[in-house]
């Protein structure tokens, strides 16, 4: 019960604290790791119901998005960790579900522009192929480069490839 902090540092994300730790009674060192318990807020869905936020429904939605795609689970994650901290960013005790759509969509333009395409098809509710193809022209226009999408990870024209 009766502890004293000898040492303090933050994670390189910031969430959390570990702490060392020394009993006054035993002189036994031990370490905690502490986590800020912030409210996240009630989030609004589209019928006008509040739904308490669920970082599971989160996680669902990148893992259909990027299902069979070449993103690793610590990518995930970090996407996840990323639009929770800009849901508590916003200090806002409700918030629209669309808005969090969009949070979802920012992080995954940034991980896989297939999973981005999939996600924002179902959330923007494409309804043929001219909406794909609206939204890949406008994925093109703000790749940097040429425009063209690198393919399994290599930034280098392939020779049989012409240039535009």
């Amino acid at each position: 019960m009766d502890t004293r902090v000898i040492d303090s540092r933050v994670s390189d994300d910031g969430a959390t604290i570990r702490r060392r730790r020394v009993c006054e009674a035993c002189g036994e060192r031990f370490s905690t790791i502490e986590t800020i318990e912030l409210k996240l807020p009630v989030i609004i869905k589209g019928d006008g119901r509040r739904e308490a936020f669920d970082a599971r429904k989160l996680r669902g939605g990148f893992d259909r998005a990027l299902q069979k795609r070449p993103v690793s689970e610590e990518q995930i994650e970090s996407a996840v960790r990323a639009v929770v901290h800009q849901l508590r960013m916003t200090a806002e005790r409700e918030l629209a579900s669309r808005r969090v759509g969009e949070f979802v969509m920012a992080e995954l333009r940034k991980l896989d522009h297939v999973g981005y395409v999939r996600f924002a098809s179902v959330y923007r509710s494409f309804e043929d192929v001219a909406d794909f193809r609206e939204e890949l022209d406008r994925l093109e226009r703000d790749i940097p480069g040429d425009g063209q999408l690198t393919l399994l990870g290599d930034d280098e024209p392939r020779p049989d490839k012409k240039k535009r």
